[in-house]
């Protein structure tokens, strides 16, 4: 099923406008964990914008550079979003609070941290609420955890995470700020900046796996192949599908060989055109696999 755009979108306007008020008060109230959660809001809208190249490099068609087309580039800056999770935003935040507990200093007025908090989690929930919907929609009846590590589409379930990691982090950010004010302990600010960077560093750490399987080339479904086969052995001319091979270039595009034991008394006629007929029906049931290669075997 097709992914939509509009978490990707919902995303970067959300981070945009939160990582803006979050420097306004992180600057006012001197806190460390709103640094943290100003950086992370930076990190994950140019996530975003990350994603939407990778989408629209991946809609280049193929030419003789890439006969296979550009469908990876969606994976790769999937990879690369998954990396700087890691390496800026959760290094970025656990170097802040280890800072912050070297230096601590006291949040005289935190009425700026609880307004922009404030208004952080609903956007960002709002932006979770339409990530999650999207992405329940693509996974149907499927596991949620199970849906995960079987999607071909890392912009939807990056967006996902990142944004459960965006609300997390405000409600650690929240305590750490009213506890830290409330008990007279600036420490606790700087222990809720660090957790912070350890809640994108197990994300980024998530993120980095699933992405880096997709890269490195995953196979079509086990049902997708069983029908395949199903529809190839159906036909009068085939013996039997020896082995079908195939591996997602993008969400949507899939590239598949299938080796063919045809009839031994059928002429080089009968199998040339035998060979059309599989790839149309196959294709008619299967649009997204885009390249289609029907190789007979002895």
């Amino acid at each position: 099923m097709a992914a939509s755009k509009l978490p990707l979108y919902s995303a970067l306007i959300a981070n945009l406008l939160i990582a803006v008020t979050k420097f306004i008060a992180a600057a006012v109230t001197g806190s460390s964990a709103m640094v943290s959660e100003g950086i992370h809001s930076v990190v994950d809208s140019t996530n975003e914008v990350l994603l939407l190249l990778g989408i629209s490099k991946s809609k280049k068609p193929s030419n003789e550079k890439r006969p296979f087309g550009y469908g990876k580039e969606l994976y790769f800056w999937a990879f690369i979003v998954s990396i700087m999770i890691f390496g800026i935003g959760g290094g970025i935040s656990f170097y802040e609070g280890v800072t912050h507990i070297q230096h601590p200093v006291i949040i005289e007025d935190p009425k700026w941290n609880y307004y922009v908090l404030g208004i952080a989690i609903v956007f960002d929930g709002i932006s979770f609420i339409t990530a999650f919907r999207e992405f329940n929609r693509q996974r149907g009846n499927i596991a949620f955890w199970k849906a995960v590590r079987h999607s071909k589409d890392p912009s939807t379930f990056v967006v996902l995470f990142e944004d459960a990691a965006d609300v997390i982090g405000l409600i650690v950010a929240f305590l750490g700020v009213y506890l830290g004010h409330t008990l007279k302990n600036p420490y606790l600010d700087g222990v809720a900046s660090i957790i912070i960077g350890l809640l994108l560093t197990s994300v980024s750490l998530l993120l980095a796996k699933e992405s880096r399987s997709l890269l490195m080339g995953e196979s079509a479904e086990k049902e997708i192949l069983d029908s395949v086969t199903k529809i190839a052995e159906n036909d009068y001319a085939v013996s039997k599908v020896v082995r079908p091979l195939s591996m997602y270039m993008a969400p949507e595009e899939i590239i598949l060989l299938l080796k063919v034991n045809f009839d031994k008394d059928r002429s080089a006629l009968d199998v040339t055109q035998a060979i059309q007929r599989i790839k149309e029906n196959i294709q008619k049931d299967f649009p997204n696999i885009k390249q289609l290669y029907i190789e007979p075997e002895c």
